[in-house]
């Protein structure tokens, strides 16, 4: 487990511990932040927790007396998060870390203290902190497994790590790894918000997402990641210079674009021509030039379009794509770039590029202007020029008879398809500036519209 983020402390209680123990609490409380490693239930000698109590104080600053004196005890039921091996931008053993830094994250379940809408907007800003400091890209997808799971949850749920209802732990998360890796977790019986009372749910999310990554606490009490929990409006909570230090220890400057970039093209402009579209895990992904744009197949309130630089969603990929298609049995998609060609799993590329020659092409076919995979029929169709090839996936190689004319099998649909995908049991093909809605079964177009609509203009 990464952190635990402590609210404010049951009420004060006092037994017959020695009296260096003042406060049985704040004693529990040593114990879940790590500083003292022994039972809850016994404590094994003075000695031992006195030192714990002296590396706390040590920490936070205070006078190392080693007794938990009223002074220590106000630090500790400040709200706060409880992970052990505090220092400057320290890491977890071993240097944990993101592979890719394209991340992809996933809310679980919101909750009813705020709206889907405030709930996104504060795990967006959060994120957008630590993607400003370093070469981190963090994309959101709907369905599928997602590098960090983002839930609430009430008392136990299914981690070992209970929630203890209101005013204890706040949240907890795990640093980057399989499984439960890079997963953060809030305590549903806190009240969460977005400034005033309660708990601002951006800036605990901020301090959890910066252990996701990688990182533990800060002895910097400016940083996000010291441990103390300090509630400051959206604008004022920033990264401190420690912060972005540990973030860059683990992955880096950011990348400075180039003066020369190509600039976003303009999508409502009635002349906008798609290159390639597929759909994969639910998310729709436009490709014209080097840009894509994504959202997701549910046409719903809170459904933001994003846009970006091909290189930020894909940075494998430097060329503009050409094509793609996905085979959603698979979790897989392909992308087509020239001559070459990447498989896409879970919005990362996979492996190194192949070469379109090993789908059965003859040697004259240099790029695929659009693909679409039919999975009624476990068949591919690749649209070059004013042709179409047909690919059968179970047996890896063309169908006899191809290519053949798009305009005699396809009727209604201009001779050049610049981009495909299948959506809802009908397949879009996008030629110039129009999608064409075929029915695969009638074997014709039911609907035509602009194909700028897709980006909600």
């Amino acid at each position: 487990r990464g952190s635990v983020v402590r609210g404010k402390p049951r009420s004060l209680s006092f037994f017959g511990f020695p009296a260096w123990v003042q406060d049985v609490d704040a004693t529990v409380h040593v114990v879940k932040t790590g500083h003292y490693r022994g039972s809850t239930r016994k404590i094994r000698s003075a000695s031992d927790m006195e030192q714990k109590v002296r590396q706390m104080q040590n920490f936070f600053g205070l006078r190392e007396t080693g007794i938990l004196d009223s002074n220590t005890v106000n630090v500790m039921k400040k709200p706060r998060c409880g992970v052990p091996d505090v220092d400057n931008y320290s890491f977890y053993p071993y240097h944990p870390k993101w592979k890719n830094r394209t991340i992809s994250y996933k809310i679980a379940k919101y909750t009813p203290d705020l709206s889907r809408e405030d709930v996104e907007k504060s795990f967006r800003l959060a994120l957008k902190m630590w993607s400003d400091a370093a070469p981190l890209n963090f994309v959101k997808i709907n369905h599928g497994k997602a590098d960090i799971v983002l839930t609430f949850a009430h008392r136990a749920h299914g981690d070992f790590s209970p929630f203890d209802g209101p005013g204890g732990v706040l949240a907890h998360a795990f640093q980057p790894g399989e499984g439960m890796g890079g997963d953060v977790h809030f305590d549903e019986d806190e009240t969460w918000t977005t400034g005033g009372q309660g708990f601002s749910l951006f800036a605990v999310a901020a301090h959890e997402l910066g252990h996701s990554l990688g990182l533990t606490h800060s002895r910097d009490p400016s940083a996000v990641m010291f441990p103390s929990y300090r509630h400051r409006s959206n604008k004022q909570y920033t990264l401190s210079t420690d912060d972005v230090l540990g973030i860059q220890m683990l992955y880096g400057k950011p990348k400075i674009e180039a003066e020369n970039q190509p600039k976003v093209p303009k999508k409502c402009d009635p002349t906008f021509l798609f290159d390639a579209a597929m759909v994969i895990q639910n998310e729709i992904v436009y490709f014209q030039n080097r840009f894509t744009w994504m959202r997701t197949t549910k046409l719903t309130y809170w459904n933001r379009l994003r846009e970006g630089h091909i290189s930020t969603y894909f940075p494998d990929i430097g060329s503009p794509v050409d094509a793609a298609y996905d085979i959603p049995a698979k979790g897989v998609a392909y992308l087509f770039t020239g001559h070459k060609y990447w498989v896409v799993q879970q919005l990362k590329t996979r492996g190194t590029a192949g070469n379109i020659s090993e789908f059965g092409f003859p040697s004259s076919v240099r790029r695929v202007d659009a693909a679409v995979h039919v999975a009624e029929y476990g068949k591919t169709m690749f649209f070059i020029g004013q042709f179409y090839y047909r690919y059968d996936e179970q047996k890896s190689q063309m169908d006899p008879g191809f290519p053949r004319s798009i305009q005699t099998d396809w009727h209604g649909v201009p001779r050049k398809v610049d981009a495909a995908f299948k959506l809802h049991g009908s397949i879009f093909l996008l030629s110039g500036s129009k999608s064409y809605q075929y029915d695969f079964r009638q074997k014709r177009v039911v609907n035509i519209i602009a194909g700028n609509s897709w980006l909600g203009c």
